[in-house]
Order: C-alpha cells, then structure tokens, then sequence
C-alpha cells in the first residue's frame, strides 16, 4: 500500500543529491558546500523537476541550525581569541562595518528599506567557518601566526553574528521610538537571564550530567546525553526566554567545551552534524532563484566585488597597519574573501521576518556560491606569492648547510618532537616546511630552514640532501611523504630515509616509494608495552 512519506522524501532526497553534488565539488577541489546547495536548487521550486516539501527542510534547517550553532560553541576558544586580541577584535570590527557599508550603499543605490540594508550589509561581513577552516588545515598553517590571527578573527566575527540573531527579531518588530527602546531592554533583559542561568546553573550542572552519564561506560547514553543537552538546551531558551534557537545552542556548546568531556562530545555528535547542516544548506539552496543571475547581473556583479574585493583590501590594509607582514596580511584578506552559513541563517532569518526581500536572499546565496568556488583561486595565486618571497628572503640571507647533517621534513606536532630530541643531542639539523612562520622556525637559531614544498626537488636541493646523511620524514599523509621519499631517492641514491606511517598500507606505499624505514605509531607502541612487561618478569 503506498503512503505518504513527505519527510522521508525529503530527507533522502537532499542527502543523495548533496552527497552526489558534493562529490563532484570535492573532485573539482571546490568546497562541498557548493554541492550542498546547488542539492537544495535542483529540489526547489524554482527549477523543473522533484519539488521537497519547504515547510518540512525549513523545520530540518531549523535542527542543523542548531547544530551548528552547537558546534560553533564547542570550538570557541577564549584563550585562541586572547592569544591574538590586539589585532583579532578591533580588525574583526572594522572589516565588518567597512563590509555593511558597502553593503547599505548597494542596498541603499537598490532601493532597500535602511534596517534591510543594514542586514544585507552584516550578511556580506562575514566569512564561513566551514570554508575558511578548511583553507587553513589543507596548508597546515592553523597553528601558525596567520592561522591563529584568522581563527581568532572568526571568532569575532561569530560572535557578532550571534548578537545580531538576538537583536534582529526585537528590531523587526518595534515601532521605533519608545516601542523600540522597551522591546530591546526586554529582549536584552530576557538574553541576560538566560546568560546568567547558563554561566551559574548550566556550568555545574552539564558538566556533571555528562560526567555522570560517561561513568556509566554506554557510548550510546553519552552521544544521546550531548545531543539532549544541545537541543534541549536550545528549544528551552527559545520557548522559556524567547531567545532564538542559535543562541540556546551556542551557549550550550559554549558551557560544554569548558569540559573535559568535549573533545569525546565533539566526537561523537559530529556525524549527526554534519547530516543535519548538509541539510540545512540544502533547504538554504531551495530558497534561491536562479533567475537572479540572469534577471540582476550587475547588483549579483557588485555583491560579488563586496565580498572578495572590498572585504579582502579592507582586511588587508588593516592588517598591515598592525605592522604584520605581506604573507600575512593576504592570507588574511583570502581568508575572509567568502560568505557561508551565518550568511545564510541572517538571510533566511531577513526574510523570515521581513526585513530583506527575496532578491537580496538571492543576491546573498549567489554571492556565497560564487565567492567559495573563488576562494582556492586565491589561495593558489597567494601560495605563488609568499613562495617567491620565501626564496628571494633566503637568497638575500644564505646560510651555509654543513654536510653529514640531518634533514627533517614537516613541523607538526611530530617533527617539533623530533627537532626537540635531535637538537638537544647535538644534531646538526635542516627544517624544510611550507610555512615560515610556525612556532619555532622564525628565529631559529640552532639550525637551518628552508621554506618550501619539501616534494619539489628544488626544495630539497636548497637542503643539500646530496651531503646529508638521514633524511626524515614527519608529515602525516603517507601520498605527500611518498612524493617527497620518491624525490629524496632520485637525488641521493644512498641516502638513508626513514618516514612517518599510521597504517601497514603506509608502510607498504612508502617503503615501495625508496624510504629505509617507515615508523608506524601503533606498532611502536605495542612494542615498547611488551617490552616493559617482560621487564617486570
């Protein structure tokens, strides 16, 4: 007998369509989010086709919405914020209210209500989390100054986000004037409660239920317990304080990340995030009307300029005037040259209560789509330009490599460990790595650094492999180690090459790329735990 399966269809029709399209986004070294939404385009009603039933994706939206919102607060870090708070918030600021200004006059010069503009101009002003964090780890340059300058920037900007979630339904519905004032003060005295029940009751008592809940060994108790916190937490403030569903979430990962439980949290609750803000982006993608880009080029033509040039000479120039280097004022500016999901929560949330209309959701969802397929040909055109000062910075300051030295390829968490040990032993050592300014390169003293991609033989000759007597390669992904390890051989036939691997098909491809050696952690572990038990016999 058939039946009426409206939410099954669109469940199963957005994810299929967002995991094929992603797919092929990921394939063209896109971002995945594009393929999410163009998922959300082909299901809409704007094109010809199946139709998903809108009420239902808003209310799935509703659930990523939260869930992201809820991973957002798991990932806030005040000590990343403090580290880099003299440029992070006051630059964070400007770029945003030089981004709405620019954005209030293309509204303004369209003929869109002043708070529209407003709304309009704040949705161009920040930058997607997604995107941007994905950037960074592709060329491992989180943990460097540009890295923590950009994290720290995001933050700023999230925050402001989540202010403006909460002031913008009070602003839409007062009358100006008096009615203004008290519908703010309400809605600021509502917030307040629920910060301060978060900060005094939520604080003890989340904690010690997820502590409690841990101590009963169920890995299922515990993913539900974490998913009960964020959306309880997130209806409850919706329903009790009036406070948008963001904000409960956001407060709600904010208080758990304090625990030493929210790592395992992130953990667990990540695949379910993940579907469910896939989904989101697919009922973002149902909203948007293809015809923008036919019907409105030239506003579509300006809203792109405002997010990948205005936004970028804007971070730029302020960066710079912090004193901080080129490399890092433009990995900065590349950075923030895209729009993503808080873009997409204050368009839905503008039209929702109609504050913008429907052509500037457009403007906003064609304007992110083309900025993100944009923002790795930044990346790649700002790679060639810090790669070329790199050289001309060590050819202007040679520095002599003695021979029978070490070279070690990659400054992560295991090449740090690894440079530590060999230094102290008196090591004569030579760092290559793609960045210059991870901890400890800048100044380094008491060894050489060549910057650049250690695959490239050109790299590996500025580390004079042909007088070296070891080779060491630390970076974590066996198909890059394998490139380097197969260049190294070429140009030391008896060069002794010893890798890092993290399974036994690692140590197949690189021992068969020409490596010695390849270390597997799991192996070395189980090795040295036996051999402590047989001392104890």
């Amino acid at each position: 007998m058939p039946h009426e399966t409206p939410l099954i269809a669109t469940i199963v029709g957005g994810l299929v369509l967002a995991f094929i399209l992603g797919t092929i986004a990921f394939r063209l070294r896109l971002s995945p989010l594009i393929g999410y939404l163009l998922a959300g385009v082909l299901v809409g009603p704007w094109t010809p086709g199946y139709v998903a039933d809108q009420g239902l994706a808003n209310e799935l939206a509703e659930i990523g919405i939260i869930l992201l919102m809820f991973g957002v607060g798991l990932h806030f870090s005040l000590r990343d914020l403090l580290a880099v708070k003299t440029i992070a918030i006051p630059g964070a600021i400007v770029q945003i209210l030089v981004a709405m200004l620019m954005g209030f006059g293309l509204s303004s010069f369209l003929g869109w209500p002043f708070l529209g503009g407003l709304v309009f101009g704040l949705a161009l002003s920040v930058a997607s989390t997604v995107v941007l964090l994905r950037a960074l780890q592709e060329r491992r340059i989180v943990d460097t100054e540009r890295g923590r300058i950009a994290v720290g920037w995001l933050i700023v900007e999230d925050l402001v986000m989540v202010l403006a979630l909460v002031l913008l339904p009070a602003l839409a519905g007062a009358n100006g004037g008096a009615a203004l004032g008290l519908t703010l003060a309400a809605t600021v005295l509502k917030v307040g409660v629920f910060i301060v029940l978060m900060l005094v009751v939520g604080r003890r008592a989340i904690p010690w239920l997820l502590h409690g809940v841990a101590h009963t060994g169920s890995r299922e108790l515990f993913r539900l317990a974490v998913l009960a916190i964020a959306l309880g937490v997130a209806f409850g403030a919706a329903k009790l304080f009036g406070v948008s569903f963001a904000l409960g979430a956001f407060f709600a990962g904010m208080i758990l990340a304090e625990s030493p439980l929210s790592q395992r949290a992130t953990e667990e609750t990540l695949p379910l995030r993940d579907a469910f803000a896939v989904l989101f982006f697919v009922s973002v993608g149902m909203l948007f009307n293809p015809k923008v880009l036919i019907e409105e080029p030239l506003p579509l033509l300006a809203t792109v300029a405002i997010i990948i040039l205005g936004k970028s000479v804007a971070a730029y120039a302020i960066v710079r005037a912090f004193g901080r280097s080129n490399g890092v004022a433009l990995t900065i500016a590349a950075s923030l040259a895209q729009i993503g999901e808080f873009s997409f929560i204050l368009a839905s949330l503008g039209t929702s209560l109609q504050i913008i209309p429907a052509d500037a959701r457009d403007l906003i969802l064609a304007g992110a789509i083309i900025s993100i397929m944009l923002n790795p040909v930044l990346f790649i055109a700002i790679d060639k330009i810090t790669d070329r000062e790199a050289k001309a910075k060590e050819a202007a300051e040679p520095k002599p490599v003695p021979r029978g030295h070490v070279v070690l390829v990659g400054q992560g968490r295991v090449g740090r460990m690894v440079r530590e040990k060999l230094l102290s032993a008196g090591d004569r050592l030579v760092v290559v790595d793609t960045e210059p300014d991870l901890p400890g390169l800048a100044e380094a003293e008491k060894f050489d650094v060549v910057i650049g991609n250690a695959a490239s033989p050109e790299v590996l000759g500025r580390a004079r492999l042909d007088g070296a007597r070891m080779l060491l390669v630390a970076i974590p992904d066996a198909f890059e180690a394998g490139q380097v390890v197969e260049q190294a051989r070429r140009l030391n036939p008896d060069l002794r090459i010893v890798a890092r691997a993290h399974s036994d098909g690692d140590v197949a491809h690189l021992e068969g790329m020409g490596a010695n050696q390849a270390i597997m952690a799991e192996r070395e572990i189980a090795g040295r735990m036996a051999d402590l038990a047989q001392k104890q016999k």
